[in-house]
């Protein structure tokens, strides 16, 4: 199984961006998780909620092992 959390390093190889610029897109993905009163980890965002905002899915390119509803459709 895969880890809930993604790095800022796994999220820079992602998306082709610097490091530094991957943790200011996990902070900004953290304080939306703080608003809804969710619990957060500097440095690591959880990996849906993640594939959900940049992408617009819980799972990214359909993979469907990311999702519970998968093969539900």
């Amino acid at each position: 199984m895969k880890n809930r959390f993604i790095c800022a390093e796994e999220v820079a190889q992602e998306l082709s961006v610097s490091k530094p610029y991957a943790y200011k897109l996990i902070r900004q993905l953290n304080e939306e998780l703080k608003a809804k009163g969710f619990i957060t980890i500097s440095g690591r965002v959880n990996r849906q909620y993640f594939y959900e905002r940049l992408y617009g899915t819980g799972n990214p390119q359909g993979d469907t092992t990311m999702s519970y509803k998968a093969g539900q459709e």
